[in-house]
């Protein structure tokens, strides 16, 4: 039976169970579908005014409670289709479109739609199948009257093991799961456009909610362009560093659409010191990906820092970058773990030297207000920019604590008698102007996380971060506490069989769109 509704003076065919291409196409296609994703529904609009634009609703029962952004239809007036994601496994929900132009709006009636089951095997090259085992995840707020932060959480997660794992998912605050991705790809971050950056380590791949890829970038096309435009490295196949890879650790999205990201280069010197005879060296670059898969602007560690300087970790892994971050004033911020810095290049939006501006952490620029060298961040991980105001800005750091060094010069764990390591997640003020760092916050958890690990400040102020413990199991906790001088855990999660190499909370699976509770 036909539902034939007149709004507007739009013409809306609708039928109970397909929506009409046009009006009297006689073509239909069902108005909610399944795509490649079992998780993510495909919502179809037939016969809307170019320009109009759309949004979907959804939720278990007839309350809805989500909702997708809002769409514009393509200028040809091609039908327009939506993506529904951000629901559990085997599940009903209930969803419905509302359609809005110039002219006035109208509302479709209400439809269902089962997801399917979680992936229980991946495909391989050769066709077949491999088993896919899917993480341990349990959260809770345990306070009464503390509420988290809305959103999702975003994990990108990483298996120290040939265990073929489910690693890159979106969980709700419950700890189920209501997206993924079903190959091995870390870190995995939320575009602007709404769809999914990830590394897979030999390229770089976007993807939309259903996972089909939108752009892939692989480590031969970077080479090639690298030749072509007359740098003095390219990338090599294989540097056989723990944690390491051709791309690796980082992704960024730059405000004009490049693609910025983290690579293992080598090099080999004599008489290192410490070493004897020839040493072969694997430091980072930052290469700068343009729309149109060139490389526009390329940065080495061996153009820029002392080779002898390998404080912690010794050698070949000499500068383990981990993090990249882009700057209101277009430079970029650079996270070395294994020299314990921070740095910030002078990137100026694609056209800068590359020169190092300051160094941050121990031995670096800056002095600590504080004065006591153990208060520094150690081996760090994910420094973001919480806010910026003149010469001041205040960075959230997630402070791993390997090798923490105390004013009488002894280091953390090095004998019996030396202090334990532990971590930290913290908030320092840096000022430009005069060179100096203020430790404002930080939230001892009581466990050392030697390695992985994120932390932001939400929306309400809580921060969250996230840490490996793989002396457990593995097992991976992710705590939201409050800013405040004895911080309360208001929310926490816990992640078993897998390695959380980073946790973050986002407001939703849309730009502009905050899921509550």
């Amino acid at each position: 039976m036909k539902d034939t509704r007149i709004v507007s003076g739009l013409c809306a065919c609708i039928l109970l169970s397909v929506v009409s291409l046009g009006c009297g196409s006689g073509v239909s296609v069902p108005i909610v579908s399944g795509t490649s994703n079992p998780l993510v529904a495909q919502y179809n609009i037939g016969h809307i005014r170019p320009g109009m634009t759309a949004w979907v609703e959804f939720g278990t029962d007839t309350n809805y409670g989500r909702q997708t952004s809002a769409v514009t239809n393509p200028a040809d007036g091609r039908d327009l289709s939506i993506l529904v994601a951000g629901m559990k496994a085997n599940t009903t929900y209930h969803m419905r479109s509302h359609v809005d132009e110039p002219a006035g709006s109208w509302l479709d009636q209400d439809h269902t739609f089962t997801t399917g089951a979680l992936p229980l095997a991946t495909a391989t090259a050769a066709g077949t199948e491999s088993p896919l085992q899917l993480p341990g995840i349990s959260a809770s707020a345990p306070v009464p009257g503390l509420a988290p932060a809305p959103g999702v959480e975003l994990l990108s997660l990483t298996s120290l093991s040939n265990v073929n794992i489910l690693q890159a998912i979106v969980t709700d605050l419950q700890g189920n799961i209501i997206w993924f991705y079903p190959y091995s790809a870390s870190p995995i971050k939320l575009m602007p456009n709404g769809h999914f950056i990830l590394n897979l380590g030999v390229s770089l791949r976007e993807v939309d909610l259903t996972g089909t890829t939108i752009r892939d970038v692989s480590v031969a096309e970077v080479n090639q362009s690298l030749q072509a435009n007359g740098y003095d490295f390219t990338i090599p196949s294989n540097q056989g560093v723990p944690g390491g890879g051709q791309f690796h650790h980082d992704i960024l999205v730059l405000p004009n659409g490049d693609w910025l990201t983290l690579c293992q280069i080598a090099k080999s010197f004599d008489s290192l010191v410490g070493y004897s005879g020839t040493t072969s060296v694997v430091g980072d670059a930052v290469v700068d990906i343009d729309p149109y898969g060139d490389v526009v602007w390329a940065w080495s560690s061996f153009d820029h820092l002392d080779v002898n300087r390998h404080p912690y970790f010794g050698l070949p892994d000499w500068t383990h970058s981990n993090a990249l971050v882009y700057t209101p004033d277009g430079n970029l911020l650079l996270s070395m773990r294994n020299q314990s810095w921070i740095l910030k290049l002078d990137y100026a939006n694609g056209v800068g030297t590359g020169d190092i501006l300051w160094k941050l952490g121990d031995g670096g620029d800056f002095t600590l207000d504080a004065g006591d060298p153990s208060q520094w961040f150690y081996s760090q991980h994910y420094p973001n920019i919480v806010n910026t105001n003149g010469s001041l800005t205040t960075l959230a750091i997630f402070d791993n604590g390997n090798n923490r060094t105390y004013s009488d010069g002894s280091v953390c764990a090095s004998s019996p008698t030396a202090p334990a390591c532990y971590t930290r997640g913290t908030m320092f003020q840096i000022d430009e102007s005069t060179r100096l760092a203020t430790l404002l916050w930080q939230d001892v958890p009581g466990f050392y996380s030697f390695w992985g690990g994120s932390i932001g400040v939400l929306s309400n102020g809580d921060v969250e971060f996230a840490s490996s413990d793989p002396f457990n199991g593995p097992s991976s906790p992710i705590i939201e506490v409050t800013q405040t001088n004895s911080p309360q855990i208001v929310w926490e999660m816990n992640i078993t069989g897998v390695n959380a190499y980073r946790g973050t909370r986002i407001p939703s699976l849309y730009p502009g769109v905050t899921w509550q509770q």
